[in-house]
């Protein structure tokens, strides 16, 4: 069956199949197994909630790739992936959660029907969908071959976005003003959280006008208070109260593409110490728009947040952003480049990322945040437009 909406055009996927295998040429590989689902999806426009259970691609340098599933999810892969039907593979079901069975095996057979059985075939090792498991059988199975370690070797050839990525992140953004602007209008003291929560996932499905909203790949994050010092905390059924800071991360998601809005909620009156936090923070954010520019590097932006917080006396030990683009559960982030003060990747066009600047002290937290694009010329653009500060409702 014909995939009849395709994510993206086949001149798109030609692109990403090639920075692939250009990839893979310069590691020595004869085969890359990829099972994380955004690296899938990139490369075949897979799409199913069916991570749970092993599925991947195989790429090879000569060929059209392969997508490898469970048999019950094939139907899924011919709805949704650019490549014929015979380049679909299902396993049986029971392989599925078997004590004396493993998905892998069956891995391991098709790679030696593909002729690499004895050929250095390249894995995502440090990956949350390739299990120590998964990775004992294959070696298992596959005696006469090398497993290399490939891991993010797919998600550093998505760190510059196509401008199809980007209309997709542009859509995302839209969304996440959305849902911005809705928590803004009602959080309000009294309010239960989970009720709160309830009308950002409205907002974030219904979309804005003809875009959709898919499902982010991390759920909202709302600490306040002195549980705000906790970066990943989620909801629960208390509710919002006078005298307390609360701090919104949430993303809008249009077909699997992110761009992720953090902004702050202070209920009544802000104390002196968190408007300065407020004003060193914006100031830090600000200036690493400015830094973030195509030839500057990774570093060069974590540099620029940090010197108006150290002259507030603020210290942070975490870094302050990452990529963004494509992604399911459990995390939005490419896990690549990192801004931080040791990454010396250079900045290119098309860059994505989540200029991410929280701060989580020992009892208050605030976060204020920007998803960027970087350009050709000049500061990085910010994808959403929203006023950069703590939001106060007395």
């Amino acid at each position: 069956m014909a995939h009849t909406d395709p994510a993206f055009t086949q001149a798109e996927y030609d692109r990403r199949l090639a920075k692939t295998r250009n990839a893979m040429s310069q590691a020595g590989l004869d085969c890359l197994f990829i099972e994380d689902p955004s690296n899938i999806s990139w490369l075949t426009g897979y799409e199913g909630w069916s991570f749970y259970v092993h599925q991947g691609a195989l790429i090879f340098l000569d060929s059209v790739p392969v997508w490898w599933g469970r048999s019950q999810d094939a139907n899924g892969a011919r709805r949704t992936v650019w490549m014929t039907d015979d380049r679909i593979h299902g396993y049986e079901d029971s392989f599925v959660q078997s004590t004396t069975r493993h998905p892998m095996q069956d891995l391991a057979k098709l790679i030696t029907e593909y002729g690499h059985a004895h050929g250095r075939i390249g894995v995502e090792l440090d990956n949350y969908y390739y299990s120590a498991k998964a990775h004992q059988t294959l070696l298992s199975e596959l005696p006469g071959a090398s497993l290399i370690d490939a891991t993010a070797l797919v998600n550093w050839q998505r760190a510059v976005k196509s401008e199809e990525e980007i209309a997709f992140m542009r859509k995302a953004a839209r969304i996440s003003e959305h849902i911005v602007d809705g928590v803004l209008e009602r959080v309000e003291p009294g309010l239960r959280k989970n009720e709160l929560v309830a009308q950002i996932y409205h907002d974030a499905i219904t979309g804005v006008g003809d875009d959709w909203g898919d499902y982010a790949a991390i759920v909202p994050l709302l600490p306040s208070g002195t549980d705000a010092a906790a970066p990943h905390l989620t909801w629960n059924g208390d509710v919002f109260k006078s005298g307390e800071c609360t701090f919104f991360e949430l993303s809008g998601c249009y077909r699997r593409y992110h761009a992720p809005f953090c902004r702050s909620v202070y209920l009544g009156s802000p104390p002196d110490q968190l408007k300065r936090a407020e004003a060193a923070l914006v100031e830090g954010l600000e200036a690493g728009l400015d830094a973030a520019r195509a030839g500057n590097r990774a570093k060069d932006i974590a540099a620029a947040l940090a010197a108006p917080l150290e002259r507030a006396g603020i210290e942070r030990g975490a870094r302050c952003g990452y990529p963004i683009g494509l992604s399911y559960p459990p995390d939005w982030g490419e896990r690549t480049i990192s801004l931080r003060d040791e990454d010396e990747t250079i900045l290119e066009p098309g860059m994505t990322f989540h200029f991410m600047p929280g701060l989580w002290m020992d009892d208050w937290g605030l976060e204020i945040t920007e998803s960027i694009l970087i350009t050709e010329n000049g500061p990085a653009e910010c994808f959403c437009d929203r006023p950069r500060k703590m939001f106060v409702k007395p």
